[in-house]
């Protein structure tokens, strides 16, 4: 990690505004331009970028449960140097808050524990309950997390063969409400389509991988600002999963295959209507960290355009998680810089040229 003394100075295009612009970063945060100071220059021309953003990242998970504070601090370095200084930690077993006091890693958002029914969901991950519990874990994780809370909204029923809802409507309703009450936003896991109506009418804030969207619900959910994570490069495995299940539960794997083959038309329709779609990569089970370039490249296969995409990988949802987008004075000096427009080629976001976390150059 470089430091560089007094203030740091870059020139660029800065995006979203896409216009030439200097950008002058001193403890920590972008600031004015200094009528007198050590001005140290660190970056000439190409497209600065406000820091990356992976909405849907397991820091302190792999596919076994918790992993170690060594493994921990690679996946949160992996993440940093593909751009993604802000994580939303989407459910994770493991205690990563001495991450926090490290200001070489990215700053995590987290949605505490995974609260998930009993027997159905993957094991060591969520707190494993029944709905008549699920108001308390609600308060409890509220309250440990960042103003997040994560449900399992449906996993495979191991007596039906296939996916169906987690919860009853009447325990969502009051989880739900509990939540909001305590200043916390809700999303849920859901690949299927039975689970989405009662968590919608419960005031669910988010859903992550969303393949069971049907058009009706479409508009409602613009209109409310109910966004969407789809982790598209996760959805890749569903047909692995069917393949799993295929002898022991076929409708499962049936209905998996069914999700995945119109996995795009489904989220473009979201797109289409109006829902807020965000870039999250479900790093730290299956897939490994440092993904998120990959995932705002792939949101362009849903219908986004490229400046869509990158915002929704970096200004617009550094803005949806309470954080400043844009690069104006006292945002958080948190920044990409590229050779070439990433809006134009999103494969540019593979070779960043300088990427820098809370004022200090990480990389480059």
């Amino acid at each position: 990690m470089t430091t560089a003394s007094g203030v740091l100075r870059l020139v660029g295009t800065v995006l979203p505004a896409g216009e030439r612009q200097e950008i002058h970063l001193s403890g920590g945060l972008v600031v004015d331009r200094p009528a007198a100071a050590d001005v140290s220059t660190v970056s000439t021309g190409g497209w600065i970028v406000p820091g990356l953003v992976d909405a849907h990242c397991h820091i302190g998970l792999d596919q076994h449960g918790a992993v170690d504070q060594v493994t921990q601090e690679q996946q949160a370095i992996a993440d940093r140097d593909a751009g993604a200084l802000l994580v939303r930690d989407a459910g994770s077993a493991a205690d990563t808050r001495w991450i926090d006091d490290r200001e070489d890693l990215p700053k995590i958002i987290r949605a505490g524990r995974h609260l998930a029914r009993s027997k159905r969901y993957l094991r060591n991950y969520g707190w494993e309950i029944e709905p008549d519990e699920l108001v308390a874990y609600v308060e409890q994780e509220a309250r440990r997390s960042d103003g997040w809370v994560k449900l399992v909204g449906d996993w495979i029923d191991r007596d039906a063969g296939d996916l169906t809802p987690c919860w009853p409507a009447e325990a969502l309703t009051a989880a739900i409400a509990r939540a909001h009450e305590l200043g916390a936003r809700v999303t849920a896991h859901v690949f299927g389509e039975h689970a989405l109506p009662d968590l919608l009418a419960a005031g669910i804030d988010c859903l992550e991988h969303a393949t069971g969207l049907r058009p009706e619900m479409l508009d409602e959910m613009a209109a409310r600002g109910v966004a969407i994570v789809p982790t598209i490069i996760q959805l890749e495995n569903f047909p692995g999963y069917a393949d799993q299940a295929e002898a022991k539960f076929p409708r499962y794997a049936a209905h998996m295959r069914d999700l995945f083959a119109r996995r795009h038309e489904t989220l473009r329709h979201a797109v289409e209507a109006g829902v807020p779609v965000y870039a999250g990569t479900d790093a730290g089970g299956v897939l490994g960290h440092g993904l998120v370039a990959a995932e705002i490249q792939a949101l362009t296969q849903i219908g986004m355009t490229g400046e869509q995409a990158l915002g929704a990988g970096s200004w617009a949802a550094r803005e949806w998680l309470g954080v400043p987008g844009e690069l104006v004075p006292g945002a958080p000096a948190d920044l990409v810089v590229y050779d070439e427009d990433p809006r134009r080629d999103p494969a540019v976001l593979d070779s960043p040229r300088l990427i820098v976390l809370r004022g200090r150059i990480v990389k480059g």
